[in-house]
């Protein structure tokens, strides 16, 4: 392979990448099996491509291999078909990546305890495919993070390691994952995807392998950077924009005023006005992190992003406030909570979803049982999670006693499986901070948030 891509006399890199592609004579590599990597893999081995999925998980590779999806997004009967084929295959070594044309790099970008940029797991990653790198490479990054990650870190790693060097033995660029788990109308397949690239061969190229594998446009911008400051704009515009309506939300209760009314008729509106809603606080793995991110290289310029950071502090505080309101609404009826049994409905980061990243819920949870208040929950897709250390088990069913005995009903995810009605006929007091109930003809009981 190595020497067929360095002939001075041949085709150029670009050249030999696009005739390749369009053969599918590709051998793609994901780095990473999570939310992002799985569905990517998954779709790259439906477009005709030879796929090998890296994680450093042996229980990931082992259900990979027994064709077992543990993404509710990629169905167990479609990976099964494309491993029995051999379009696909995991392993835990990273030996392989040298056998790689292409390669998405597809691991988590979390905070750290400071609230700073943790890239060590991108490092980890880029020294571990570097050190298998060879002429004749795509490599892209897709995992979020600040702008500049991709031409300061990833670019420069991957040549000390390798040894080879970017735009004559390989190409390097960054494509933002767009990844929404649980929505059935875009996937991974029919999402349009940007892409940056550190050179424009290289941009072609990394262009072109999304082109083959998605039936969606895939927009082209003109550098890295580019590409992973619009993934910051995307989420950080969604955490203003609840910010906003959360903070809206308090003044309304305090009003008493509906904000979800409120809402409702703004949206009428045919132009001008996008509706968000408010709730317990964002969760998942972008909204309520990625602003940080650029707050954080902002900060290296001198410059400070205060509306971002406002919307942040204002998202971070939902679940204190969330808190509060129940705690008003049990010495409403005479009861503290300390010692209240307060029954969460809805343990995960957004509807019909198993997905718990950064739930708000699960700090509802924390604080609850902070105040000394008995704390249970009931999640149809949940059946077990982690509050503040301690593993919890769901309740198996919502039965009618299970609500009678409880002093106080929170409703903190709107999950379309759980039956509100038996809920609403049940629960003593009803605390619905996602509107959950706005269906039922009788809501003397509830109480929105």
């Amino acid at each position: 392979m190595e020497g067929a891509w360095l002939m001075s006399d041949g085709p150029s890199l670009s050249e030999s990448f696009l005739a390749r592609i369009a053969q599918r004579a590709l051998t793609c590599g994901v780095v990473g099996l999570g939310y992002v990597g799985l569905p990517l893999a998954a779709v790259l081995a439906q477009a005709g491509f030879a796929v090998v999925g890296f994680d450093a998980e042996p229980q990931k590779v082992a259900a990979i291999r027994e064709g077992r999806s543990y993404i509710p997004d990629v169905p167990s009967s479609a990976l099964g078909r494309l491993v029995e084929r051999g379009a696909l295959r995991a392993d835990c070594a990273f030996d392989s990546i040298a056998d790689c044309d292409f390669v998405a790099i597809c691991v988590p970008t979390p905070l750290d305890a400071h609230g700073d940029p943790d890239i060590s797991c991108i490092e980890k990653a880029v020294r571990s495919v570097g050190a298998h790198l060879t002429p004749g490479t795509m490599v892209v990054l897709e995992s979020t993070t600040y702008p500049g990650t991709t031409q300061d870190i990833v670019l420069p790693l991957l040549q000390q390691t390798s040894g080879l060097w970017a735009g004559r033995d390989f190409y390097v660029g960054f494509s933002p994952e767009r990844v929404d788990p649980g929505n059935g109308r875009y996937t991974t397949a029919n999402t349009p995807k940007v892409v940056g690239a550190a050179d424009p061969d290289g941009l072609a190229c990394i262009a072109a392998v999304y082109e083959a594998a998605l039936g969606a446009p895939v927009v082209r911008v003109s550098s890295p950077a580019v590409a992973e400051m619009e993934k910051i704009l995307e989420n950080a515009y969604r955490s203003v924009n609840i910010a906003l309506v959360n903070e809206l939300a308090m003044l309304c209760d305090r009003m008493n005023i509906s904000v979800w009314e409120v809402i409702a008729a703004a949206r009428t509106k045919p132009y001008g006005f996008s509706a968000f809603y408010p709730g317990p606080g964002p969760g998942g793995h972008c909204i309520p992190l990625d602003p940080c991110y650029l707050s954080w290289k902002a900060r290296e310029y001198g410059f400070s992003t205060s509306l971002i950071d406002c919307a942040v502090r204002v998202n971070n505080a939902m679940p204190r406030y969330c808190v509060d309101r129940a705690a008003r609404l049990l010495n409403a009826r005479a009861k503290p909570l300390n010692g209240s049994r307060v029954l969460l409905l809805g343990v995960a980061y957004k509807p019909n979803v198993s997905d718990c990243r950064e739930s708000p819920a699960l700090r509802i949870a924390e604080l609850l049982k902070a105040s000394g208040a008995v704390v249970s929950y009931y999640d149809p897709h949940v059946p077990g999670c982690t509050v503040a250390g301690e593993r919890c088990q769901g309740l198996q069913e919502l039965a009618p006693e299970v609500l009678a005995q409880a002093d106080l009903v929170m409703v903190t995810c709107a999950h379309a499986a759980v039956d509100y009605a038996l809920v609403q006929r049940h629960a003593r007091a009803i605390l619905d901070t996602v509107n959950a109930m706005a269906n039922l003809p009788d809501r003397s009981a509830i109480e929105v948030l």
